[in-house]
């Protein structure tokens, strides 16, 4: 039987999670997302929107997470060295945590950007050598305690 965890008997408390990636693309790819060169956008507007829009849908994607109200969140993607990096906050004030809302919206803020920039990285035989997805990693994770009624 498949079934959420009870959080009934939990107190609500602040949470916020804090969630690192990064999209690793060829040099060429780099060069054209600096120079507002890719031809279905801007993949760092579109993949901050899409990330954001993720993580409100969260229990959408992942059956065992809990309906969660988000009262921040966040997404950075930034050009890097090897490609973008994304930073994602989720936070709220709820029974359970926001780590999976800060993943989904770091993962899908990247593979948003993947799916721009794509035709610029495919080889020969269609595929993706030099592209690469990850690690995406929880780098924090804080609860505080809700202030009194």
């Amino acid at each position: 039987m498949a079934r959420q965890s009870d959080v009934a008997g939990k107190t609500p408390v602040g949470r916020r999670a804090i969630v690192e990636g990064e999209l690793r693309l060829s040099p060429a790819t780099r060069r054209a997302i600096a120079r507002h060169r890719v031809e279905k956008g801007d993949p760092i507007a579109a993949g901050e929107l899409a990330g954001l829009l993720a993580m409100k849908r969260t229990p959408e994607l992942i059956p065992h997470t809990h309906v969660v109200p988000l009262t921040s969140s966040a997404i950075e993607l930034v050009p890097s060295a090897r490609g973008l990096r994304v930073r994602a906050v989720a936070e709220t004030v709820d029974r359970t945590g926001v780590e999976m809302e800060a993943l989904v919206g770091a993962t899908i803020a990247l593979l948003t950007a993947w799916d721009m920039v794509k035709y610029l990285e495919k080889d020969a035989r269609g595929l993706y050598p030099r592209t690469s997805l990850g690690p995406v990693r929880v780098l924090a994770k804080r609860k505080t305690p809700r202030a009194p009624s």
